[in-house]
């Protein structure tokens, strides 16, 4: 099956590319122009660009994530140096982001500069956003803006879909892969009676992963079969100085993994062991502006959204249920009381509710399992109400400092302030100097936020949390050199992440338990990073970044390397597109280091369970663009290195075993795969 697909993929290409040869050549399918009387002006505009104001970040726009497939958020991150995405385990398929070298949990998730993606939702949230709905996407690394609350502690991952009130027409995108993977969506807008303040779109999903890959021989799934629906109506109006952005969504998702059928490595008379996790989720949202001086940009803001997250989920024998609910609101106000001189100030009210069961077929013996068995009508609820005042001075670009301080109180755990500081300096053209300091917090939900850990064969032990705290500082030089007739990109950065409170996964302690709970000791960051571009000829760009992750955190007393964590990353892109457009290559190189594996223990044999360290491995992703005026064919490699890591999954043999442990991933677990797909564009849409 994989053969036949892949010789599709080439002849579809090769016929077409031929066909195109044909035929006149369009420059304009992916060109921006500007036309003046008689003379055609074209230059192509930049596919990531540095945010401008105070706070380090980067916008990410959608020709940089077409550089690669993007199937969803979880696959944009390829060519960017900064954030790494991770599979948390081996048989459910969730994933995770690390920036600063610290877990997602600590990256705020926006879309539409709006909180997303809490609590249940974070495990599988990043495949929740087709890749071909975004717009962009704002990174930014450090404590963010107060305004958008208090939960940001490395960084800020926002999402901006397609909008209505762009330009109409009908998008379509079609993807298949040789793990066979099948991905549709769609997305089209209209401008009630030609009037683009009057706008509605239609967003679609659907993908079906039906295979049973099992490269590595272990008996496991190495992806989840994964079936979802995605929906999505958004809205725009505008009328006078009033401004309304609203929409709804729906999803339903449903993944299996385990066990292959009849595997030579199940044990006789049990039978296979699967994992099945059924997801409905709910969305709404709405964004209100009005413009009450346009002259002093004075403005007022009542933003919100609203979620229901249901899943049911079986690990083997276990089951965990769990319906989310949360409802965020915040209201703003703005004004320029001269071009130098901003304020900003709101308030906000965030609500998390999580009912969950926990339970264990009648017979089976709860202390074997871990200390929360049974676990019937367990209800998390926190109301947290706040204010935040935030002063910007602007000196023309040049000269930027911004202090912003917030006031929350949780009915869980107090009243707790947030201040933050950005400050940006331009001393010369050539030089940009950034500053930043400030604290977070977040709430941790052991169950909801890690329910991936429960395929594990280990005890699960959960104590009473405390709420998360850590303060972060950083800075960053960034400057463009003349070489030759060209500019050089040079950025350099540091960041570091000191923790007051933290929840922690101990794999260490003991061998037999898997342990959530506070820290007790020290636990910190730091993270150089070092990355350039430079246009080496018309239509080419290489960019190159070096990496260094310092994380340690306290573990039974004892201070160590967080495992899992790789101590470094280089990386290598390159980016070529022919002069009128045609065709796009596109390749990234990655060396990703080595670093600890979890404390391992002594087999009956005398031999340890695992290494102590894993080694430093190196991926390959290419992919190939042929552009026509109103549709682009791509095809595609991922991991064409083909590296796997070595069994990852602990005790194959007998999942039923407390010495089952899928969840020790550091690497990919499935090797060289292709791909291929084609964009539609009809009408004026991107």
């Amino acid at each position: 099956m994989n053969k036949i697909i892949y010789l599709a993929s080439l002849s579809l290409l090769t016929c077409i590319s031929a066909s195109a040869q044909q035929s006149t050549p369009d420059s304009t399918a992916t060109l921006k122009d500007q036309t003046l009387d008689n003379v055609t002006v074209t230059a192509r505009a930049a596919t990531v660009r540095t945010l401008a104001g105070a706070i380090n970040g980067k916008d990410i726009l959608r020709d940089e994530l077409f550089k690669a497939a993007c199937c969803n958020l979880g696959e944009s991150f390829v060519n960017n140096p900064s954030v790494d995405v991770n599979y948390s385990d081996a048989t459910t398929g969730a994933r995770q982001v690390k920036l600063l070298g610290l877990s997602g949990t600590y990256v705020q998730m926006l879309t539409e500069n709006l909180p997303n993606f809490r609590g249940a939702a974070l495990p599988y949230g990043l495949g929740y956003v087709p890749g071909s709905w975004m717009k962009s996407l704002q990174v930014s690394k450090g404590n963010s803006s107060v305004k958008n609350g208090y939960e940001a502690m490395t960084g800020q991952i926002n999402v901006e879909y397609v909008k209505p009130e762009d330009p109409t027409g009908v998008s379509v995108n079609l993807y298949g892969n040789t793990m066979g993977k099948f991905e549709a969506n769609a997305d089209g807008n209209i401008h009630i009676n030609g009037n683009k303040n009057l706008s509605t779109e239609l967003l679609a999903h659907f993908e079906n992963n039906w295979s049973k890959h099992d490269g590595n021989g272990d008996g496991f799934q190495d992806d989840p079969q994964v079936r979802q629906y995605n929906l999505q109506n958004r809205w725009y109006w505008k009328t006078g100085n009033y401004m309304l952005h609203a929409g709804l969504s729906l999803l339903k998702e449903d993944r299996m993994s385990g066990q292959v059928n009849h595997h030579h490595s199940m044990t006789a008379g049990l039978a296979p062991y699967r994992i099945n996790i059924g997801t409905d989720r709910y969305e709404a949202y709405m964004k209100h502006a009005v413009i009450l001086n346009p002259e002093h940009g004075t403005n007022m803001a009542l933003m919100g959204n609203v979620s229901m997250h249901k899943q049911n989920a079986s690990y083997g024998i276990k089951q965990y249920d769990v319906n989310e609910k949360n409802a965020y609101a915040s209201l703003i106000f703005e004004t320029n009381f001269t071009p130098e001189h901003n304020l900003s100030a709101g308030l906000s009210l965030n609500y998390d509710y999580l009912h969950q069961n926990l339970s264990l077929p009648v017979g089976a013996i709860p202390s074997n399992y871990g200390n929360l068995y049974p676990l019937v009508g367990g209800i998390e609820s926190e109301t947290t109400p706040g204010a935040y005042v935030q002063y910007t001075y602007n000196v023309n670009g040049k000269f930027i400092a911004m202090a912003g301080m917030r006031v929350d109180h949780s009915n869980v755990y107090g009243t707790f302030v947030t201040p933050r500081f950005h400050l940006k300096w331009v001393p010369a053209s050539f030089l940009t100097i950034r500053l930043s300091a400030g604290k977070g917090y977040r709430s941790p939900h052991a169950l909801a936020e890690n329910n991936y850990l429960m395929a594990s064969g280990r005890r699960l032990i959960v104590d009473k949390l405390n709420q998360e705290s850590a303060w972060n500082y950083g800075t960053s030089l960034a400057f463009l050199i003349p070489v030759g007739q060209k500019t050089l990109k040079l950025n350099a950065e540091y960041y570091y992440t000191h923790f007051l409170s933290q929840t922690i996964v101990d794999y260490d302690t003991n061998p037999q338990e898997l342990h959530i709970t506070n820290l007790d000791g020290k636990s910190y960051s730091h993270t150089f990073q070092i990355d350039a571009s430079y246009p080496l000829f018309k239509g080419f760009e290489l960019t190159a970044a070096y990496r260094y992750n310092l994380v340690k955190a306290t573990y039974n007393g004892q201070l160590m390397w967080k495992p899992l964590q790789s101590r470094y990353k280089g990386l290598l892109t390159a980016s070529y597109k022919t002069p009128l457009g045609l065709w796009q290559f596109d390749a990234t190189v990655a060396l990703n280091g080595g670093g600890r594996m979890p404390e391992p223990y002594t087999l009956a044999s005398g031999n340890l369970s695992w290494d102590r360290n894993y080694k430093a491995y190196g991926q390959l992703n290419a992919q190939i663009t042929r552009n026509f005026r109103h549709f682009s064919v791509y095809i595609g490699g991922e991991n064409l290195t083909n590296f796997k890591q070595k069994n990852p999954i602990v005790g194959y043999q007998n999942p039923w075993d407390n010495g089952f442990e899928p969840t020790m991933i550091y690497g990919p677990i499935q090797g060289a795969m292709g791909y291929v797909g084609i964009r539609f564009n009809l009408g004026k849409r991107m």
